[in-house]
């Protein structure tokens, strides 16, 4: 789960408010840009800011200071409030703003969003679903728009939303706990929820970690001293430690296809329709993965991709074939919400950090295959077929630098073996980074 720092500004401060009423401004800071370094200096993967005034006032108001932030700190930024047209949209994105939060503009017009999701990518918007009393709220939540959040949620799940930040305003800025209920509601139509309001200790961060949210944004506990960031992340990781049933569907001439060790294929059936029977069945995520793509140098199939994450309503991730930022773009544009690279990630270490520069360490999953030759674990790359020089270990603290969020690590020797887990091999990894790891394709039980 992602741990997001929040800097809300005020007539260029850094404010913190209680249930977004303006008369209960405390100033944290005159120096948001110093609040956003401390943020990146203590390990922040992004930074969510707020232009209060601009929410209250219907168009940016401190977006000259949020733009110096922009161009002084070098991890994502996702910014809301005051976004209500297509050119503030851009002025922001233009600028290099990682994500925009639509929240007003999103309960008036749908068709705003729309938009914005056809010229953007649906991986740069996110949609604020801010709730008093069963009702959205707008304007800075100075209003109420009379809309029921549900039927909010499916209108926007219906445009191919994929992510929201979810406010249950009661709670915010509290410091007590967020509304868990809710959060889990907003989860079953298929979003990545990211947490916000109530988010004060690291058991409301266990908590949620384990309903598997995508993120959650802490402001207020940060201020006050009552969790320090490097404590939020860390209860995030502990409480990752739990079973992800992920199913990863090896697609070769569009079909999926298992065998033993990436050899003596057979075919398993349609990539849609098995996407769309893990997805009722209650998986976790779900990955695919075009598995000749890089060894026969062309790009993995967007069209198939798109088929698929229209039939499922999970975390989707796409790996295969991709080797350019511009080819991540279109594939997060085809319904992915996690991008997989392996053989252009050896060839082109830079591309992991183009790419997480672009889209949030949170979009960029890095596929390890690897192999005991000698003793020694070793990177292999093109489908399993080509041995490297390099170390597991070495490259996975070197992915991990450059800014993955994930990794996908395989096990050639136990591939579709049903051996069971490489325990030595998965510890030696999880031992030496502290990204996530996922561990396919080798297990015969939980």
């Amino acid at each position: 789960m992602l741990i997001i720092p929040a800097i809300d500004i005020i007539n260029g401060e850094c404010a913190r408010l209680t249930r977004g009423d303006f008369a209960t401004k405390k100033i944290y800071s005159k120096n948001p840009l110093a609040v956003a370094r401390q943020f990146e200096k203590a390990g922040a993967d992004m930074v969510h800011i707020v232009d209060l005034d601009g929410a209250k006032l219907g168009r940016p108001i401190n977006k000259k200071l949020i733009l110096k932030i922009r161009n002084q700190i070098k991890i994502p930024l996702q910014v809301g409030g005051g976004i209500r047209t297509v050119e503030d949209a851009e002025s922001y994105l233009n600028a290099g703003v990682d994500r925009i939060v639509i929240g007003t503009q999103a309960a008036r017009d749908l068709d705003f969003i729309k938009k914005l999701l056809s010229t953007f990518g649906r991986e740069r918007i996110v949609i604020g679903v801010d709730i008093k009393n069963g009702v959205l709220a707008i304007d800075g939540w100075t209003k109420t728009a009379q809309k029921k959040y549900t039927v909010f949620a499916k209108e926007l799940r219906a445009l191919g939303v994929s992510e929201i930040v979810c406010t249950d305003i009661r709670r915010d800025g509290t410091l007590t706990e967020p509304n868990f209920t809710l959060l889990e509601q907003l989860q079953s139509y298929g979003f990545n929820v990211v947490a916000s309001g109530g988010v004060s200790d690291t058991a409301a961060i266990e908590k949620l970690s384990k309903l598997k949210l995508f993120g959650a944004i802490i402001g207020k506990a940060l201020y006050e001293k009552k969790i320090s960031l490097a404590q939020a992340k860390r209860s995030a990781e502990l409480s990752n430690l739990t079973k992800r049933i992920i199913p990863c569907l090896d697609v070769k001439n569009g079909r999926v296809v298992k065998g033993v060790n990436f050899k003596d294929l057979k075919d398993a059936g349609d990539p849609v329709e098995l996407g769309k029977k893990y997805s009722e069945e209650g998986a976790d995520e779900l990955v695919f993965l075009d598995i000749t793509a890089s060894k026969e140098k062309r790009k993995t199939v967007a069209d198939m991709v798109k088929r698929i994450a229209q039939n499922i309503f999970i975390p989707f991730t796409v790996g295969g074939g991709i080797r350019s930022v511009r080819e991540m773009r279109i594939l997060l544009g085809n319904g992915a919400d996690k991008i997989s690279i392996n053989t252009a990630a050896v060839l082109n270490p830079s591309l992991i950090k183009e790419g997480s520069t672009a889209f949030g360490a949170q979009c960029i999953v890095v596929a390890i295959d690897a192999q005991k030759i000698n003793g020694e674990y070793m990177v292999l790359i093109r489908g399993g077929s080509e041995v490297t020089k390099l170390d597991v270990v070495t490259w996975a603290k070197t992915v991990e630098k450059l800014g993955a969020g994930e990794i996908l690590l395989t096990s050639m020797d136990r591939d579709g073996t049903k051996k069971g887990f490489d325990i030595e091999f998965l510890n030696i990894v999880n031992k030496a980074v502290n990204i996530p790891i996922i561990a396919p394709s080798m297990g015969n039980e939980l």
